[in-house]
């Protein structure tokens, strides 16, 4: 997997999979074994659990997650009275979770951890600032919990890669359809249009927005009020902002809408895009435009073609298939590592 050199012009990764068992943790291992730690310094968390020696729900045998001598890690007190390594501690946080305070350290002696970081989006956000301030850390790594892709906002990181696999189908056919799905989500551009602070940092709220004139107005308090009255049309607009979760339900409402024909629908990056593939490819084959207010940079795809039970799938195949559709470089990690 030859993107080691792209990772290094980042200062935040993320690496997420479509589900468990599709290879992060032999990624991460991957990456952490050929970063310039000479030249660099490195810290690494996760916003679940990982590292763990057996899959907690196929209680199949895992990879532990290796650190190397200078690596900064973030885990929990009960993984890091665990770690099979030597360390200095650095800090202790004040961030409380069901595995206790995270606690950073610096590796002095390589060797095994589990990794149970940041529980939030948020938290993640300033763990990266926190080790950049406090530590010169250059580049901050976040290796995602399962199913979930929020660590990959550009909120939050910088550069993402995607992991996927058998695990997530063991159909050729399926396996690519919804990977492809997602890379297309990560791969929505940005809109050229500067949105007004006021709708940006709202939490909830469906706006309406003329980009001419420069004027807004509420279309819906939120999704779940759509049904419950007409919209209060004080203007006309060619944008509609979502500030939060764009799903099926609030796309068939928008797009039904013969005033809203014509407007883009602007969320705020990838991990807030909720929609079926039908729908979504049908809402681009009539002309609907999606665009996202921070665009992902997704560096390569990961595949894992083993799935927890042993099926193997062709990964010369599935690599080549996604690199054909997306224009993403993939890699099986196993032939690798």
């Amino acid at each position: 997997m030859p993107f080691i050199r792209e990772i290094l012009n980042y200062r935040s990764l993320s690496i997420v999979g479509l589900e468990k068992n599709t290879g992060k943790t032999e990624c991460l291992n991957y990456i952490l074994e050929r970063l310039p730690l000479e030249k660099m310094r490195v810290g690494v968390s996760s916003i679940g659990i990982d590292g763990e020696r057996k899959d907690q729900v196929t209680q199949t045998a895992k990879p532990e997650i290796f650190l190397r001598e200078g690596i900064i890690f973030s885990t929990t007190e009960k993984h890091f009275r665990q770690r099979k390594l030597v360390a200095e501690l650095l800090e202790i946080g004040d961030v409380h979770t069901s595995l206790g305070r995270i606690v950073t350290a610096k590796v002095v002696a390589p060797g095994k951890v589990m990794l149970s970081g940041p529980p939030s989006t948020q938290e993640l956000i300033k763990w990266i600032k926190n080790l950049n301030y406090q530590y010169n850390v250059q580049l901050s790594i976040i290796d995602g919990a399962l199913s979930r892709l929020s660590p990959a906002s550009p909120a939050v990181s910088e550069a993402m890669i995607l992991a996927t696999g058998a695990a997530l189908s063991l159909t050729f056919s399926d396996l690519i359809a919804k990977t492809n799905h997602v890379v297309k989500l990560v791969n929505i551009e940005s809109t050229k249009h500067d949105i007004p602070i006021e709708l940006t940092s709202s939490q909830n709220g469906i706006w309406l927005y003329d980009t001419s004139r420069k004027k807004h107005a509420v279309l819906y308090d939120s999704a779940f009020t759509m049904n419950e009255r007409e919209v209060d049309r004080k203007i006309d607009g060619d944008l509609v902002f979502v500030s939060g979760a764009i799903t099926d339900r609030l796309m068939n409402k928008l797009s039904s809408d013969k005033y809203l024909t014509n407007c883009e629908i602007v969320v705020k990056d990838f991990t807030k895009i909720f929609l079926t593939p039908l729908l979504y490819n049908n809402f681009i084959k009539k002309g609907g435009k999606i665009s996202v207010m921070n665009r992902s940079k997704l560096l390569a795809i990961c595949v894992n073609p083993v799935s927890p039970t042993g099926y193997k799938l062709d990964s010369d195949a599935i690599c080549n298939e996604l690199y054909k559709l997306t224009g993403v470089p993939a890699y099986d990690i196993f032939k690798y590592i």
